[in-house]
């Protein structure tokens, strides 16, 4: 059997979609790209490199970052910090949900998130990291948009720079759905009203 014959085509999580802003190719290539320059700048923390995915959002970001990352030993330990939640489309304050990741004295900490927008999530974060004797933290996030909270906040590896629209795809969500798609887009009203 060919293997289009095996793939079942639905192309009603598509049509939800108004416009697609960053292509699947361009993540891609922007992936590698901040792999490299994340490569060079933690070549020495090899065994006390601890990236911390935040989820859910920055899962596929993350898992696609780390494989293109200098094949050196490091931690991975996720964290959960909820700000939007269902079908809310802005930020609702940012709060930590379950544990922290634990022994991270000395560690270098590259915080992994989706989108920066009102940069509760990376403030919450660093804060805490600092306190708990991280050596360093910075973030990167594949999304940031273009508005003064986002843009004022620390983040020293940047995907995209986007307008203040709310996303989907590679991770992002809207009430849990349209993270697989391979690319970032907008929803059409008719989807965000159902």
């Amino acid at each position: 059997m060919a293997p289009d014959a095996l793939r079942i085509h639905d192309d009603r999580l598509h049509e939800d979609i108004e416009k697609v802003l960053v292509p699947s190719a361009a993540i891609a290539a922007r992936v590698r790209a901040l792999a490299i320059a994340i490569g060079e700048d933690y070549s020495h923390a090899d065994g006390r490199l601890t990236v911390v995915p935040v989820m859910t959002g920055s899962l596929l970001f993350a898992a696609d970052l780390v494989r293109a990352l200098p094949q050196r030993r490091m931690r991975i330990q996720l964290t959960t910090v909820s700000s939007y939640g269902g079908t809310h489309t802005a930020t609702r304050g940012s709060a930590i949900v379950g544990a922290l990741p634990k022994h991270l004295e000395g560690h270098h900490i590259l915080i992994v998130d989706d989108i920066l927008d009102s940069g509760g999530t990376l403030r919450l974060l660093r804060s805490e990291f600092i306190a708990r004797g991280a050596a360093d933290v910075r973030a990167c996030v594949l999304l940031r948009k273009r508005i003064p909270s986002a843009l004022s906040t620390p983040c020293e590896y940047v995907g995209f720079d986007i307008d203040d629209e709310f996303v989907v795809g590679y991770g992002l969500d809207y009430d849990d759905l349209y993270r697989n798609l391979p690319y970032v887009g907008t929803l059409r009203k008719d989807a965000l009203s159902r």
